[in-house]
């Protein structure tokens, strides 16, 4: 299994939907709260590209997104590879 980083804040309805698609699948993930600890947005924002909006959800070394992007990959069949590191 992969290890999985979730950029996050606790305002976030985007946030809670990806974190809660991933603990339906049993995923153990990392959870940055860029509110609570703002001197790692930074750091988020680098290894984004740019993306300055939470979630920012990495698998391995592969950036995902967002929310959108993480359930696009769930719905399309290759969320589970990813995590499986095919």
């Amino acid at each position: 299994m992969q290890p999985v980083e979730i950029y996050t804040s606790p305002l976030c309805g985007f946030c809670h939907a990806a974190k809660r698609l991933l603990n339906k699948k049993g995923v153990e993930f990392t959870e940055i709260d860029v509110m609570r600890d703002p001197s790692r947005k930074p750091e988020m924002i680098e290894r984004a590209n740019g993306g300055r909006t939470v979630p920012q959800i990495f698998i391995g070394e592969t950036h995902v997104g967002g929310c959108d992007e993480l359930y696009a990959l769930e719905q399309g069949g290759k969320l589970d590879p990813l995590l499986a590191g095919e």
